[in-house]
């Protein structure tokens, strides 16, 4: 059995002359991601790994839930793939992922998130939100071998504010 974990970045700031990559989060996005990793929380799943790309914004909201988690940083990793719009290096990496790790965790972009989702998932999403986490499980033992998975849960912060 795999768990994927996908989560969103928060909600960043266009307010500054900086790269894409370096975009800061909102405060919004902060305040966002703080409320959905404490929701998450409360789910109580071990988590075996966390990967997040290499964006500011990516990596700030996977810090947050890092924290909020306790997560030991040591199972942690920075992917420059999952810096990925089109959800194609993102299946491409987590198709790769050492199969000893069941439940993982990773932080990234819009629209491969929704397109992940959608086309992993058994359930419909317009739009994976900023902050947003989606959890998807497969009946497999090997993450090479996952298609179509379950929509197990999402936490939108929307529905909870």
């Amino acid at each position: 059995m795999k768990n994927l974990i996908l989560v969103r970045h928060g909600k960043s700031s266009w307010d500054y002359a900086v790269s894409d990559k370096d975009r800061p989060l909102k405060e919004r996005g902060i305040n966002d991601a703080l409320l959905v990793s404490d929701i998450f929380k409360q789910k109580d799943y071990q988590v075996d790994a966390v990967f997040s790309s290499p964006a500011n914004r990516a990596l700030h909201t996977c810090m947050i839930f890092l924290r909020r988690l306790e997560f030991p940083f040591t199972d942690f990793q920075v992917i420059e793939n999952l810096y990925d719009f089109s959800g194609n290096s993102d299946l491409e990496f987590i198709k790769s992922i050492d199969d000893h790790l069941n439940t993982v965790m990773v932080f990234g972009h819009n629209h491969a998130f929704t397109y992940l989702a959608n086309s992993l998932g058994n359930s419909y999403i317009d739009n994976v939100p900023t902050s947003g986490l989606v959890h998807l499980k497969f009946d497999v033992d090997n993450w090479n071998a996952i298609s179509q998975g379950a929509t197990i849960q999402t936490i939108f912060p929307k529905d909870y504010r």
